[in-house]
C-alpha cells in the first residue's frame, strides 16, 4: 500500500482534468515500464566484462581466434541490448514528462 502512496505522490496534476482516469493510468504503466527498462540496463551492465587488460597483460596468454570473436560476439550483444534498454528508458521518460502538461488532458 505504500507503494500507491508513492504513485499517488508523483501524480501532480488537480483531480479536476477531464481524463483523470486514464490519466493515472497511463502514468502507473510508464513508470512501471521505465522501472522495468531501468533494471534491465542494471542488469544487463553487470554482466559486461570491464576493458582493462590488468594483470593478464604480464602473463603473455595467447587466445585463439575463435575465442576472441566468441567473446566479442557476446559483449556486443549485451552492449547493443544495453543500449536499447536506455533508449527505452530515455524514450519512457519523455514521454512521462510530457503528459505531466495539464495542458495536454483538458
Amino acid at each position: 500500500m505504500k507503494i500507491v502512496s508513492i504513485l499517488n505522490s508523483i501524480l501532480a496534476p488537480a483531480k479536476d482534468i477531464p481524463l483523470y482516469t486514464t490519466y493515472r493510468a497511463i502514468s502507473i504503466a510508464l513508470i512501471i515500464a521505465m522501472g522495468v527498462a531501468a533494471i534491465a540496463a542494471i542488469i544487463l551492465v553487470m554482466l559486461q566484462p570491464g576493458n582493462s587488460q590488468g594483470i593478464d597483460a604480464l602473463g603473455g596468454s595467447s587466445e585463439t581466434f575463435y575465442g576472441k570473436n566468441k567473446g566479442r560476439s557476446t559483449e556486443a550483444k549485451l552492449k547493443l541490448w544495453t543500449y536499447i534498454c536506455l533508449g527505452v528508458l530515455a524514450v519512457l521518460a519523455i514521454v512521462f514528462f510530457i503528459l505531466q502538461y495539464e495542458g495536454i488532458w483538458t
